[in-house]
């Protein structure tokens, strides 16, 4: 999968995605996805004791479990929509598998820079601009959604449904945090 993640990155196109959308499936996604959500975690737990309002063990599971979650709440949010709101063709196997050719290098590598302080945090705003132009022409390739106004809305639609599970899923976890206490 690096050798397809180091294609799609230095040569972005839908036609790129379109090479190896149908190459893996959600288990190689997700193996990969975790390959990112264990180095983010390793590194953020080593950091932990540069920052007292972290914990070396709430860096390592926080990650661990949130990097996966989101990746998966998130390509499913952009499957539902773009199939049901834009008639989009693509599989969940499609996207899930696209989305993680970018996903992992661009996560790990923002991990890396994000422990500088300011140009991590300025780095992370150029990573993030980047995975917002690589999702789009993951979801025009996945998604089999070719317009631009689709492939866009699908992509906002679903970072406001990640936003929101998250932010209920946050609460729950929270509120469950509490009432333990």
């Amino acid at each position: 999968m690096f050798a397809q993640s180091t294609a799609v990155i230095t040569q972005p196109s839908v036609a790129t995605f379109e090479r190896y959308e149908k190459r893996g499936g959600i288990q190689s996604a997700f193996i990969y996805v975790m390959v990112a959500a264990v180095v983010s975690a390793l590194i953020a737990a080593l950091f932990s004791f540069f920052h007292s309002d972290v914990t070396f063990f709430g860096q390592l599971f926080s990650r661990l479990i949130t990097i996966p979650v989101q990746f998966l709440i998130f390509t499913g949010a952009v499957y539902l929509i773009g199939g049901s709101l834009f008639k989009g063709t693509g599989t969940y196997a499609e996207v899930a598998y696209t989305f993680a050719l970018f996903f992992v290098p661009l996560s790990i590598l923002g991990t890396i820079i994000g422990i500088i302080p300011i140009l991590g945090w300025l780095v992370s705003v150029l990573i993030s601009l980047v995975m917002i132009y690589f999702g789009y022409l993951a979801v025009q390739s996945s998604m089999n959604l070719r317009e631009q106004v689709p492939a866009i809305a699908t992509l906002v639609l679903a970072g406001i449904a990640n936003f929101a599970v998250g932010a209920v899923l946050g609460g729950l976890f929270l509120v469950g945090h509490i009432v333990s206490s």
